[in-house]
């Protein structure tokens, strides 16, 4: 790795964390077999020895679980600590994307953006700048990242992971922690393990046999304990019949005796079963408080139930990382300025680094000559910036700019730039004259410790579908239409799973929404409010199938009276809840026919957390993936429109056609289970490698991705190295007119030596390339001994696949150019 990448700026934080985001994107990535070995400390020290001695049963217990802060300052979990003994307390923050506190922060791209650049190093600095605003904020502990694999596309978390494949997975969960780590933050890699969906996700018990856990999931824990990860969380899921809080054979036999993890593993939020049973399978920390590690805990030490010994154990884990941080002691470091200006550069440099290009006809983009001077711009997100996704996820950041505002500052004086939302996401008010008796259902407000009712009738001239869209702040009105309520609580879905688009109105009010189909006439509604501690503001309105057509209407109109339409569409994924289609939600699909047919020079920017079915496709000129962008997505989207940059973004997990063709369909015990059981019965087949051995067509392949240039590669070489790995030598190209980026990649087959199903063709290395028009370069991966090898179930290790294997070389999982083979022997050979 070059030095600036490597090292931090001698001129400081800000300058440093733009240099390396700058060399990222010029292609000084990481090489991907570089995962980093583990920092394993000398166990705990005189002072933690000490220190654990001289602690009471009491405080002992106050280190193992949450509880309330009394300063808080909006952060997920506290542990108060023990003043007397100058242990300080640590206050624990959510963090995928940046720092979730009450203060405003950087908001980040999504970390699927972030994977999508390929680029370990731009993922050193993102956890840079996560890393120093957690300090700055007031953190000790990021319960970041989160390295589960994608493996449904339905997953609501898709967005706060990666990738489904392991290798990327690994190199960057592990560049992410060094970056967050270096700056002082204590990082959680989460969610030990295969939580890789929300649906049922506190009961599921997911099946997985040894080897698909080795080679898929943990492969990415694995890394991250490696690069010296400070925490792990459990997931509230069962693996193999245990919850993932309680289970030895991942948080004692796997987690600390195989892989050397020394620090602590917690709970995710009330993920926690049982007190002594999950003490001794090598749970440390119960958050956010202490059901089960609190006076239950205690009982248990003093009844004999519980060795203190165990106790001493956990202490010593939270302790021993504490020092290594330098946060026991007179001399605890002193907390950093937020540099705002530094992490908003990062914002932009991986925003545009992820932008991911997926179709591009004619030439469409990027903008220029009349294209870029006469411009429709379509879709609520148009207007509203899409900064990031609900739950965990969700930052309030320094800024969110439209891009609206974004492209006609772009496009210039002179320039024409027009807008139509095309689509109503907060609904329209509703008339005082439908409502008997009449009241102003646009604004009410609850005094603290108040309740309002309102009872009477909702008339309607003739049937119609009302989407009633609800604004409100605190807890959510009821509201009972002819006796049924129309916003029942989503079990599991609580209101701090909320924060994207279109669970938030642009005042910040929370919205839900609920659409039924009304016969004209009378419906009786029923509303209650209650002002709570801090009172109550609420709003009712409706989106009927009068306003959708006339926004349909409006939006053909602004497209055909422009030269070129950006059409931006919207998916707002949160934790707690999976998808329930791969399609657009509400009535997008209508509105891109209905536009690319007045115009078909559109370009569709989608702004969605996962893969996409795209019936659409082929009546659009351009498709621009932009995922969750961040705080500066708007001024990316511009600069990747309108060529300022290449899109330098690649697929990290494979689009279906639809959703009958992707791994999970068709089979309800793969997801969402059957009977709280869900089998991994694809085995090793994760992502691409299913679409291979299944024959199955994606409609965009794993690593997928467009440049404004074209690249071509040639002259590939294979040579073995010391040790069982390999060098992959090629050269590319740039046979284009501009400067571009491709991400080579480097696929390997299966071993005859190995007597087990293997994936036809997986990853094992890949580098992210930048050359100027007309450049040359050749380029050298190194696939390491892991990439080759498999894990034996038998015998409880890696197993290297000699014989002869073909190497292949390309631009995605489908596309690969190259081809040749070489022969793998064993060490020593």
């Amino acid at each position: 790795m070059s030095d600036s990448v490597s090292r931090r700026s001698a001129l400081g934080f800000a300058a440093g964390a733009i240099a390396v985001a700058a060399a990222a994107t010029a292609g000084l990535a990481v090489p991907s077999h570089a995962a980093g070995r583990a920092r394993r400390g000398p166990g705990a020290g005189p002072r933690v020895e000490s220190l654990v001695a001289g602690l009471t049963l009491d405080e002992k217990i106050s280190l193992l679980h949450g509880a309330r802060d009394p300063e808080s300052l909006g952060q997920a979990g506290y542990v108060p600590g023990v003043p007397r003994l100058g242990i300080p307390p640590l206050r624990l923050a959510d963090g995928p994307a940046g720092v979730r506190v009450a203060a405003r922060a950087t908001a980040l791209p999504a970390p699927v953006m972030l994977a999508a650049a390929f680029d370990p190093a731009l993922a050193r600095a993102y956890g840079q700048v996560i890393g120093r605003e957690g300090r700055a904020l007031g953190q000790d502990v990021l319960l970041s990242p989160m390295v589960n694999l994608i493996r449904t596309p339905y997953a609501g978390r898709n967005f706060e992971t990666f990738t489904e494949d392991p290798l990327l997975a690994a190199d960057l969960v592990a560049e992410e922690i060094r970056g967050i780590q270096g700056e002082g933050l204590i990082a959680t890699v989460k969610h030990f393990a295969l939580n890789n969906q929300e649906k049922d996700r506190m009961s599921i018990d997911v099946r997985a046999d040894e080897r698909t856990l080795h080679e898929t999931e943990l492969r990415g824990f694995e890394a991250a304990v490696r690069a010296g990860t400070g925490a792990v969380m459990g997931a509230y899921n069962k693996v193999n019949g245990t919850f993932a809080c309680e289970n030895k054979p991942l948080l004692d036999d796997v987690l600390r005796d195989r892989w050397g993890f020394e620090g602590w593993v917690m709970t995710d939020w009330s993920a926690q079963h049982s007190t002594g049973r999950a003490l001794a399978a090598g749970l440390d920390m119960e958050m956010p408080d202490g059901t089960h590690f609190g006076a239950a805990l205690k009982r248990a030490v003093t009844n004999g139930g519980v060795p203190e010994a165990h106790l001493d154990r956990s202490v010593r884990r939270i302790l021993g990382v504490m020092e290594r941080f330098g946060l026991l002691g007179e001399s605890v470091p002193e907390r950093p300025e937020r540099d705002p200006e530094a992490g908003a550069a990062v914002a932009r440099a991986v925003a545009e680094a992820g932008a991911t290009l997926l179709r591009n006809t004619d030439r469409t983009l990027p903008l220029t000559g009349r294209a870029a001077r006469d411009i429709a711009v379509i879709g609520p997100t148009g207007r509203h910036p899409f900064v990031s996704g609900g739950g965990s996820a969700h930052v309030v950041p320094d800024r969110a700019d439209s891009p609206l505002d974004a492209l006609t500052e772009r496009a210039g004086r002179g320039a024409r730039v027009t807008y139509a939302p095309g689509e109503d996401l907060y609904g329209k008010e509703i008339p005082r004259s439908a409502l008997s008796p009449a009241f102003d259902a646009e604004e009410q407000r609850v005094a603290a410790g108040r309740e309002w009712t309102y009872e009477g009738t909702l008339t309607l001239d003739e049937a119609d579908a009302w989407t009633f869209v609800i604004h409100y702040s605190g807890e959510r009105p009821e509201v009972e239409l002819a006796g049924t309520e129309l916003f029942p609580p989503v079990p599991g879905v609580g209101e701090f799973f909320s924060g994207g688009l279109v669970s938030t109105a642009p005042d910040g009010l929370n919205v839900r929404r609920a659409t039924v189909p009304l016969t004209g006439g009378g419906h009786r509604l029923r509303i209650t409010a209650r002002g709570g501690d801090q009172g109550q503001t609420f709003r009712i309105r409706r989106v009927t199938a009068a306003t959708r057509a006339a926004d349909v209407a409006e939006a053909v109109r602004t497209a055909r009276g422009a030269h070129t339409v950006v059409l931006f569409a919207y998916e707002d994924a949160t934790e707690g809840q999976d998808r329930t289609s791969l399609a657009l939600p509400g009535h997008q699909e209508e509105l891109i026919r209905a536009v690319t047919a007045a115009n078909p020079r559109t370009t569709v920017v989608l702004n969605t957390s996962s893969a996409t079915s795209m019936p659409w496709l082929e009546r659009t000129a351009a498709v621009l993936q932009m995922y969750y962008p961040g705080q500066e997505g708007a001024a990316a989207t511009a600069a990747v429109l309108f060529g300022d940059c290449d899109p330098g973004g690649r697929l990290t997990q494979t689009f279906p056609v639809d959703d009958a063709h992707h791994p999970t369909a068709g089979d309800p015990r793969r997801y969402p289970g059957v009977d709280g059981v869900e089998e991994y019965s694809e085995g090793i087949h994760v992502g691409y490698r299913w679409y291979d051995a299944e024959g199955v067509r994606p409609l965009f392949p794993f690593g997928y991705g467009l440049s404004y240039t074209t690249f071509a590669y040639s002259d590939l070489t294979v040579r073995r190295v010391s040790g069982p790995g390999v060098d992959v030598s090629f050269v590319v190209r740039n046979t284009g007119a501009r400067e571009g980026v491709t991400v080579a990649q480097v696929y390997v087959g299966p071993s005859p030596d190995l007597r087990q199903a293997q994936a036809d063709r997986a990853l094992a290395g890949y580098r992210r390339i930048v050359l100027r028009a007309g450049e040359r370069r050749r380029v050298t991966v190194r696939v390491d001994e892991r990439a080759l090898s498999a894990w034996d179930a038998k015998r409880h290790v890696w197993q290297l696949g000699t014989g002869r294997r073909t190497v292949h070389v390309g631009t995605s999982a489908r596309e690969l150019a190259l081809s040749t083979s070489i022969d793998i022997k064993g060490a020593g050979s």
